[in-house]
């Protein structure tokens, strides 16, 4: 899925203010609570919206967008090896969330880079690089036509869906760590992990976006860390490809 939202005009001014802060090296640490209402200013979808607002400190998103994809929000971020980790609810059966890390492609625009794909029986993990060739083996597919802005095709590297027991209406962490050409996925702490390496990922990264489909009831997100990542926490020993359970 390319970024094919439109979005309001002050949202995309805030987006090209993220952008060139980002360039400029001002971008900060992010810590989001939504203790406050206004504190949701910090996203570039414009919130409250139809689907999503802050609610008892946390920000709840339910229903249906009325368009191709499910309610999303979109948070700007910047830097090469970021840390990323937030926690989120269902309160129904059923749904999913699905979490987007967005970057440099390589080849002078912006595009999916990781996609986190949190089912409520398990878990998908899918890589979105890029290339000029518009016969590469790994192309999302032949009619969707190369980015407007660099010419690049997206690929993509889809992973096996992995059985977890996600059923349950309670909190869940969820933490991304990159650094350099690797990305650790962790869930919940010690029940899963999983480190996949690949060029792409060493590019700098420009948003976040968390896609939601829970229901009528919805799905609730809060404690949103984003944070340089560290020496002393960057994977060691992996294998060319990937590692992990």
């Amino acid at each position: 899925m390319r970024n094919n939202f439109y979005l309001p005009a002050a949202s995309v001014f805030i987006w090209m203010l993220a952008v060139q802060s980002v360039s400029c090296g001002q971008q900060s640490t992010i810590h989001e609570q939504f203790s406050a209402e206004s504190l949701a200013s910090s996203f570039l979808t414009d919130i409250p919206n139809k689907n999503t607002e802050v609610r008892d400190g946390v920000l709840w998103t339910r229903g249906e967008s009325g368009g191709k994809y499910p309610p999303l929000v979109y948070l700007g971020v910047g830097g090469k090896d970021l840390t990323i980790s937030f926690r989120y609810r269902h309160l129904e059966q059923g749904g999913m969330v699905w979490f987007f890390v967005d970057g440099d492609d390589g080849y002078g625009s912006v595009d999916h880079m990781l996609r986190v794909k949190l089912m409520r029986t398990g878990i998908q993990l899918q890589i979105d690089s890029h290339s000029l060739d518009p016969n590469h083996p790994d192309r999302q597919n032949n009619s969707r036509p190369a980015d407007k802005v660099s010419g690049a095709y997206r690929l993509n590297m889809k992973y096996p869906r992995k059985s977890i027991d996600l059923t349950k209406n309670r909190w869940h962490d969820v933490r991304v760590q990159f650094s350099g050409e690797t990305v650790t996925i962790n869930l919940d702490e010690k029940k899963w992990k999983k480190t996949l390496r690949h060029a792409c990922f060493d590019q700098e990264k420009q948003k976040v976006l968390w896609m939601q489909n829970g229901g009528e009831k919805g799905v609730e997100l809060d404690d949103i860390h984003v944070t340089q990542t560290i020496v002393e926490d960057k994977p060691l020993g992996l294998s060319p490809l990937d590692a992990g359970s």
